[in-house]
């Protein structure tokens, strides 16, 4: 997916109140962060930030760190968020294969990935999020018995995450092919891909998993 830059964006995330710009400084330190010890929930891609928005607005005792690489999409979240009182929410710009570097180990209570980019094409397998390489990272910072959220309307991504996800090391304790015609989708909180696709009539996929015991 090609993303279109917006000039200037850069130096607007550096002046952002909701950005922290060298988040390698609060690993091991997050509650200090935060100001309190509630559990650290992260979203790796989150793109315009709806999902994490909703998530901190209902859930004042969770703490949320959204991940963003690029930087016109996190200015975007940045400009939706402004007017909005969330304390318990911090947004980042970098790259997830850094997530070690900022978080320590068991200082992470949940991932969340949503609708990442399926690079479909072979040679890219090591770039998708539910990658043997990008579960490896996760295992570094979540907790004993922390999780990884997973929801794509890409079939094929998620096919490929059913197998890779157990060769990785982990158990999927949930799998559904159709979120939201599931017995799982009470309470789900949907993301503005996700609003668009089930809107078309695309059936949403997920998983959770955890660290086989």
């Amino acid at each position: 997916m090609r993303l279109r830059h917006i000039p200037g964006a850069e130096e607007q995330i550096a002046e952002s109140s909701y950005v922290i710009q060298n988040p390698q400084e609060n690993k091991g330190r997050w509650a200090q962060v935060f100001g309190n010890a509630n559990p650290v929930v992260i979203e790796v891609g989150m793109g315009k930030g709806k999902f994490l928005m909703e998530l901190a607005a209902s859930n004042p005792d969770i703490n949320y760190v959204g991940i963003e690489m690029y930087s016109s999409v996190l200015l975007k979240a940045i400009q939706k968020r402004k007017g909005m009182d969330l304390p318990n929410l911090w947004f980042l710009r970098i790259d997830a294969r850094a997530l070690a570097d900022v978080f320590a180990p068991g200082e992470v209570s949940t991932i969340y990935l949503n609708f990442s980019d399926p690079w479909p094409k072979d040679r890219h397998a090591k770039r998708r999020l539910t990658s043997p390489e990008f579960m490896a990272v996760y295992d570094k910072i979540l907790k004993a018995q922390g999780t990884v959220e997973f929801k794509t309307d890409n079939r094929g991504l998620f096919d490929y995450s059913l197998e890779s996800v157990p060769k990785a090391g982990w158990t999927i304790k949930l799998q559904t092919f159709d979120l939201h015609h599931s017995p799982y989708a009470e309470g789900n909180v949907m993301t503005e891909y996700e609003t668009k696709f089930s809107a078309e009539g695309k059936p949403i996929c997920k998983l959770i998993a955890q660290r086989t015991a």
